[in-house]
């Protein structure tokens, strides 16, 4: 089965053309959109905090809050160490770059998200199965990604994240990673089973501590290292284009780890994020969508940026060429993960690393796991019936609760395979669905920069702007109060 899983992700999801093609599509979205994800960085830091909830829809903030709940996890720490342990410090930059044009894509999924949301117990529901059979018409695609995403979420990546949080409880505690499942599963249940206004704002308070909270340590640790400032960044540069005399000969990997763990880290392309974007309430699709863009520069730009540093201004790291033989080994006997990141931190505050990073590993891990179970819920609402809704939600939070468990007590690099599996055919559906709808979010973007000249606050009508099959929005945005009161 192991032999398997390796062949699938290297010769299938994950194959060097693979990579090359999702940064074409990156590429493609930003000219596109004529590179929104600078043009319009203003907006989506206020519209970030201009949203209202109401009683069917979470605010802007707080569905970005759940889409970082999964996208600042383990990829955020133990990720970035894999991408150091294989394809060297210029795996880093890959990761920025793919953090640019994933932030075009992200705009782009959630936007159409946002467009073909629905209303569904009281709530809304959104994301790519419901945007491929609203946009596309293609009913079969639809459930294909529903069941690929509740396979994917509901079982194949939990078991990444709760694995992360036992390893690294395990090293810096003693403690069996079978208690640590154990009490993970207990807390990630009081928690699913009181549903998505629940899970909204747990993410909302929790979610902007603990990335707050790692940075700061790691502005402490480059601050220690001041000087190591620009060399660090040269070997970042030279790494990444074959320069440096070390790492060089690892460029093809570094381009090749820096955009699977990008992805996998900001899930750009993915569909994750599209399940959150869809939850807001907001006037215009393109304002959730701008708001999602922005995520992905916290996830990478901040977040990964605040490991890689610790790891390599400390030089806590080993990296290995394609045959696994070390190229670099400063700390011998360490699995490529987490361990890297707690000996950063333990060799600038000793006694402080482990402990620190475990329990950062825990917060990023857990709110990521509890996303998984959101995005899980909203494909199960998709494709099952509201005679049977409620036990097949039951069975889905009791399905996740046991590969979380799974998960903590199983290997690192399984738990890692499986993953991957999960992610590239997420990404796949994903990114083939978008591309064809894209010029539907185009139209939706122009819209929105047209009133905005205009010194209007955007408000979208799917019947002006001939868009089929977005009955929200038919006859123009009136906010969930008003709607109630017309039913």
């Amino acid at each position: 089965m192991e032999s398997f899983i390796e062949w699938l992700n290297e010769n299938v999801l994950w194959s060097n053309p693979v990579i090359y093609i999702i940064l074409a599509i990156g590429l493609f979205f930003s000219i596109i959109t004529r590179f929104l994800q600078v043009r319009h960085v203003k907006d989506m830091w206020t519209l970030m905090f201009n949203g209202k909830k109401s009683e069917a829809g979470v605010s802007s903030f707080q569905a970005l809050s759940i889409a970082l709940s999964g996208r600042i996890g383990t990829g955020n720490i133990a990720g970035v160490a894999t991408a150091i342990a294989m394809g060297g410090p210029g795996a880093v930059f890959w990761m920025w770059f793919m953090a640019f044009l994933g932030a075009g894509t992200a705009f782009i999924e959630s936007t159409l998200a946002q467009i073909y949301k629905v209303k569904k117990d009281g709530v809304y529901r959104g994301g790519p199965a419901f945007y491929i059979e609203k946009g596309l018409g293609i009913k079969w695609f639809a459930v294909l990604f529903a069941l690929a995403a509740i396979l994917a979420l509901a079982i194949l990546m939990p078991g990444i994240q709760s694995n992360s949080i036992s390893v690294s409880v395990e090293n810096a505690f003693g403690v069996s990673p079978t208690i640590t499942g154990l009490i993970v599963i207990a807390l990630l249940a009081l928690i699913i089973f009181g549903g998505v206004k629940r899970i909204a704002l747990v993410a909302q308070y929790v979610v902007p501590f603990m990335a707050i909270g790692y940075i700061l340590v790691s502005l402490i640790i480059i601050a220690m290292n001041f000087t190591e400032i620009p060399a660090v960044i040269s070997l970042i540069f030279k790494s990444a284009f074959a320069i440096d005399s070390v790492f060089g000969g690892l460029v093809g990997s570094a381009i090749a780890w820096g955009v699977k763990r990008g992805v996998y880290s900001n899930e750009a392309g993915q569909g994750t994020g599209a399940h959150a974007a869809a939850a807001a309430e907001v006037s215009h699709p393109v304002k959730q969508g701008l708001v999602q863009s922005f995520s992905i520069y916290i996830d990478t730009l901040f977040v990964c940026t605040a490991t890689a540093f610790m790891i390599l201004f400390t030089g806590a790291f080993n990296t290995y060429d394609a045959d696994k033989n070390p190229v670099v080994e400063n700390i011998p006997g360490i699995e490529a993960g987490a361990g890297y990141t707690q000996s950063a931190v333990e060799s600038v505050l000793p006694g402080f690393g482990a402990g620190f990073v475990a329990v950062s590993l825990f917060f990023f891990c857990f709110t990521t796991i509890m996303a998984y179970y959101y995005m899980s819920e909203t494909n199960v609402a998709y494709l099952i019936g509201e005679r049977v809704r409620k036990p097949a939600m039951f069975l889905l939070k009791i399905v996740l609760l046991a590969s979380t468990f799974f998960g903590a007590i199983r290997t690192a690099d399984l738990a890692w395979a499986f993953g991957d599996v999960g992610l590239g055919i997420m990404v796949w559906l994903n990114l083939i669905a978008i591309l064809l709808l894209s010029k539907t979010a185009i139209k939706a973007l122009r819209d929105y920069e047209a009133q905005k000249k205009q010194g209007l606050d955007p408000v979208f009508n799917s019947t002006k702007l001939g868009i089929k099959n977005a009955e929200y929005w038919e006859n123009g945005y009136k906010e969930e109060t008003e709607k109630e009161k017309v039913s």
